[in-house]
């Protein structure tokens, strides 16, 4: 099998090298999580590198080759392509059509340094537990991000108040209430999920 040329890429990098420059095609290494949307499921990705005209990322659900998938490197920018090869917890993925990668990237460093700025969310329906006092009571979930949950309920949570988010399968994290009115909250995770949590909203939806 022959991969399309995708980088390697080292932690915390963020842009192209020289030698990725003079490449017919340029790649460049980001350190990011995407959303990414496929048939039936959704999970957050970490994305390696990225050329104008595909993308490698490491993930460690099954994924197959020719599955297409949407890839939300933001609220604002998202991007349709296909796996083109996938092994050993990465895939390549070709994209329907070319993108200016110089141009993404700049969009998505002025988003990130923006107010407006939100981490990727997957949307999950499913019941969780909070644990306060002793005290458990039932949620529904609406999302989920590395840091923080939205979520449904029909009781009182005060905005500030520290207590424990169970999530369906057993993942457990202290949580501080951010907000809460009208049947609706959202939670701060003190420690976040970690990256493989979160590769499919399939494990909260059995």
């Amino acid at each position: 099998m022959i991969e399309p040329r995708f980088s390697g890429a080292a932690e915390g990098q963020e842009i192209d090298t020289e030698a990725d420059r003079r490449g017919g095609d340029r790649y460049r290494t980001v350190w990011r999580i995407a959303k990414v949307i496929r048939d039936g499921d959704a999970g957050l990705w970490r994305v390696r590198n990225m050329s104008d005209g595909g993308m490698m990322l490491a993930v460690d659900v099954p994924v197959s080759v020719g599955e297409r998938i949407e890839i939300a490197l933001s609220e604002t920018i998202t991007i349709h392509g296909r796996v083109a090869w996938a092994e050993a917890g990465r895939c390549g993925v070709a994209f329907d059509a070319a993108v200016d990668g110089n141009d993404v990237l700049r969009r998505l460093a002025a988003e990130q340094q923006s107010g407006d700025y939100r981490a990727p969310r997957l949307p999950v329906h499913t019941r969780a537990q909070l644990i306060t006092d002793g005290d458990a009571s039932e949620i529904e979930l609406a999302d989920l991000s590395q840091s923080g949950a939205g979520f449904l309920h029909a009781g009182h949570f005060d905005v500030g108040k520290v207590l424990e988010l169970v999530l369906p399968g057993g993942v457990r994290r202290r949580a501080i209430v951010r907000w809460s009115r009208a049947g609706r909250g959202g939670l701060w995770l003190t420690e976040p999920l970690g990256r493989a949590d979160l590769e499919s909203i399939r494990r909260f939806e059995a």
